[in-house]
């Protein structure tokens, strides 16, 4: 039997319930001035609704759920907090929001029956009412450490400098079979290609771990992308854009490679850049790929102004750094976009904590620091947090776990489904204000909808959503999201 993704219906009672109680995963705490005068809480009514609204708390008790409560506009009462949306000031430009497909996750959802795949595809790419929309991806050229084995499209025992020998034979049992299923469903969905190693005749160690490109065999590696990106082509699959290193700067991880910053530029400049120019491909070139605590690694790229050239922006993980140095490379080059392209969430988790930090962090911290998508690792994994490679991950949670054909969605599902399926590609961020604990973000979709993303990071709130001087006066449980549309 297939799993809901969105709750059953509450009451309205219930609803109002949980905005005015605080639950766990709060961290409030004793305010030692006066008290304030009592929040202004609008009458229970019903009729249609102006905002549509849809919630997660931290308890899992209301899991994106579309609330059946009237929210409309009226002249301001009171002094609550108050959050105010302004469309005349704009941002950055989104492309989507979405996760990594691995070799591991393609693996499980193609190895589901045909009718439960087809009903989870739809659920997490179909953009009507029912399902979440998810509208980026991220894939790994060649194998990622989240794949059951280590492979390349070249991998011999003696170079092979022109490439006779590549194929993407390994990723059509899984990857390619599911990416044309997904694009069936949302033919526009975007997709990042990330390569974790070269073939292990290029790289200095002749091992899948560690070590670093050969000079001699950049030129080849160049043409290994194009013939990647040709080949994904002949098979229907369009690939938006590549980073030319998954982290860098990690030479522990199994498939992994190194590229310092002069490398990287040496090899856009004198290799990518001209290879994607001669064979007429418009694929951008993401660099870097790794922590925000090294924002020097992609300036460096970008201060070579022949390298600069060929590339689109820098692409950032968080597992070191502050989320806010996503800021200082824009600042530094605010014609280059920044991306946010992977985070993990550790199993078996917490998932008051870890929605509550994700959302926080990458859903409204990514975004407000000028980030056009966010990417979490990864979509799938088995109840053991398989598939991986020897020495890869071991406890990756995807957003969704699959067992057989049973389907468990985890914290990513839903940190990404809050901004997914109303944050359309193609909408544009627009200014908010943060009052107190009420971490916010705000877009206007290509429809002209305003979309509100609120977290609540202190005690249970009411507060305002001031629109062109109007508001709409609501409720969130201490931790809980909300998104509201309108």
């Amino acid at each position: 039997m297939r799993l809901l993704s969105f709750q059953l219906p509450q009451s309205a009672a219930a609803v109002l319930l949980l905005g005015l109680v605080a639950s766990c995963g709060g961290n409030s705490s004793p305010d030692p001035t006066p008290t304030p005068p009592p929040p202004v809480v609008p009458p229970v009514t019903t009729g249609p609704s102006q905002v549509a609204t849809w919630t997660t708390t931290s308890d899992r008790s209301t899991l994106f759920y579309k609330s059946t409560l009237p929210l409309n506009f009226q002249a301001p009462v009171g002094q609550n907090p108050t959050i105010t949306v302004d469309t005349t000031q704009t941002y950055q430009t989104v492309d989507g929001f979405g996760y990594t497909l691995t070799g591991g996750s393609a693996q499980l959802i193609n190895q589901m029956s045909a009718t439960d795949r087809a009903a989870l595809l739809k659920e997490l790419f179909a953009t009507d009412e029912n399902n979440i929309g998810t509208s980026y991806l991220r894939i790994s050229i060649g194998a990622s450490d989240l794949d059951a084995n280590v492979f390349t499209y070249d991998e011999t025992s003696t170079p092979d400098p022109t490439l006779a020998q590549f194929s993407l034979a390994p990723d059509k049992v899984n990857l390619i079979p599911v990416l044309k299923q997904i694009l069936a469903i949302n033919p526009t969905i975007k997709i990042l290609g990330s390569p974790w190693t070269a073939p292990t005749w290029m790289k200095t160690n002749n091992s899948f771990v560690g070590g670093s490109l050969k000079p001699e065999y950049y030129a080849a590696y160049a043409q290994y992308f194009v013939k990647y990106l040709q080949g994904m082509q002949a098979e229907g699959i369009r690939v938006d854009a590549v980073t030319l290193q998954n982290e860098p700067l990690n030479p522990y991880n199994n498939p992994s490679m190194t590229m310092s910053a002069q490398e990287q530029a040496t090899f856009i400049r004198d290799h990518v850049g001209p290879a994607f120019k001669a064979a007429g491909l418009t694929t951008k070139i993401i660099l870097y790929d790794h922590n925000l605590d090294r924002a020097d690694y992609p300036v460096t790229v970008l201060q070579d102004a022949q390298a600069r050239q060929y590339v689109d922006g820098s692409a950032f993980h968080l597992y070191a750094g502050s989320i806010s140095a996503m800021t200082n490379v824009h600042n530094a080059y605010p014609d280059k976009g920044v991306y946010f392209t992977e985070q993990w969430t550790e199993g078996p988790g917490n998932f008051a904590g870890d929605f509550n930090w994700h959302v926080n962090n990458l859903i409204i911290g990514a975004t407000r620091n000028w980030s056009r998508n966010v990417l979490e690792w990864n979509l799938a994994s088995d109840p053991s947090y398989g598939p991986h490679t020897p020495g890869g991950c071991t406890k990756c949670m995807g957003a969704i776990t699959i067992s057989g054909n049973t389907v468990t969605r985890n914290t990513a599902y839903y940190t990404v489904a809050h901004a997914a399926k109303f944050v359309r590609p193609g909408s544009v961020r627009i200014d908010t204000n943060v009052p107190g604990g009420l971490q916010n973000v705000a877009f206007k979709n290509p429809e002209g909808k305003k979309v509100l993303i609120v977290l609540n990071t202190g005690g249970a709130q009411t507060f305002d959503i001031k629109y062109r001087g109007k508001v709409a006066t609501t409720q969130l449980a201490s931790g809980a999201v909300g998104t509201y549309i309108w």
